[in-house]
This record gives structure tokens, sequence and C-alpha cells, in this order.
């Protein structure tokens, strides 16, 4: 589909202090195989080549804001979405990482079975977006999901969100299974107010 399945990274206190300039173009990733992809493909497509990890989490490393430029973190995002809801739940996520020291994150597209696609190289256009989010404080762990829709809207980050099980089911991906299904009772809750998500 020449688009990231999903994207994950931890982003930590300290590294939201970074002071890296965005700098840098979209480029194909080197170590990607198949097809070659090139910002040549979202020409003219509509779409916006939206960030999926974003520019803005890697001002703490120059090879990392570089990076985070290539192709496979890129899927074409309505503009809308690209520049505001999302936005908005990347920012509140620094905030989060500043309050709580780390956030662990992982996102990506959600792409129906009939999907379209832009350019040359036929690139998947996702009807969805996804962002799940563990923070871990004493031995104590707490997740949070959210889905939007690949369209215009603005609605309070609350009407975005769901419990990671929730997220699991729509995308067949079973975020942090680094951890055992018997520990992870907390995917299946969330708290809105625990996020300071409103």
């Amino acid at each position: 589909l020449h688009i990231p399945n999903w994207v994950a990274y931890q982003l930590t206190d300290q590294e939201t202090l970074g002071e890296v300039p965005r700098t840098g173009g979209f480029e194909p990733d080197p170590q990607a195989s198949g097809v070659v992809i090139s910002a040549n493909d979202y020409k003219n497509s509509g779409y916006d080549r939206g960030h999926m990890a974003p520019a803005g989490d890697m001002k703490w490393s120059y090879i990392a804001m570089k990076e985070s430029f290539y192709l496979s973190n890129v899927c074409p995002q309505n503009h809308a979405l690209n520049s505001g809801d999302w936005r908005i739940l990347e920012e509140k996520i620094r905030d989060l990482a500043r309050k709580f020291g780390a956030i662990y994150i992982a996102c990506g597209p959600i792409v129906s079975a009939d999907y379209q696609t832009i350019g040359y190289n036929k690139i998947a256009v996702p009807d969805k977006f996804f962002k799940v989010l563990l923070k871990e404080k004493d031995g104590t762990y707490e997740s949070i999901g959210f889905v939007f829709d690949n369209d215009a809207g603005h609605k309070p980050l609350s009407a975005y969100a769901m419990a990671v099980d929730s997220v699991e089911k729509l995308t067949n991906i079973d975020f942090f299974s680094f951890l055992p299904d018997s520990f992870c009772t907390w995917e299946s809750t969330y708290s809105l107010s625990s996020w300071s998500i409103k």
C-alpha cells in the first residue's frame, strides 16, 4: 500500500525540550524495499503528506528530524485533519510527556478493503487514523486510544477517545505486545481525566 502499517516510539520529557529546527524534505526511506515512492506521488492529490511520528517530536536529534521526513513515516492525510485535530493531539502528547516523564505512542492508518489511491505509484489513502498511548508510573500502567476519520472536522479530543482494546479490534494489531495479556487489563478501560483529555 506504500504507507506504514504502524509507527511506534517513546517520547520523553527531555526530548520535548529539543530545539532542532524543522528541516529536510520528504524523501524515500533508504531501508524500504520494493517500489520507490516519491513526494511527487502526493503532488496535486488533494492530500497532505501526513507525518505519523511528528517532526515536532523529533527536535531532540538532527538525525531523528531528518528521518521523520522519510516517506515510510507518511500517509495521505486530509489537510484539515493534519493541521487540526491530529495536530492538537500531537501537541497534547508533548504536554503529557512533560507531565508524566515519558509516553509510549503507536499510530498509523486504517485502510478499507475498497481504498482509493493517489499518484503514479498508487499510494493507498487511509479511511481513518489511530493513535494509542501508554504511560507508566510506579509500576502502574494506563492507556488510551484515539481514532480519527480522514476528513475535515473539529471536535474535542474526547470525541475520538476509546479503549486500546477497541483500537486493536479495528486494526488487528496487538499493541504493547511485550507485556503479557494477563497483565494488560488496563487496555479495556480508559480515563479522560487521568490523561487530562477534554
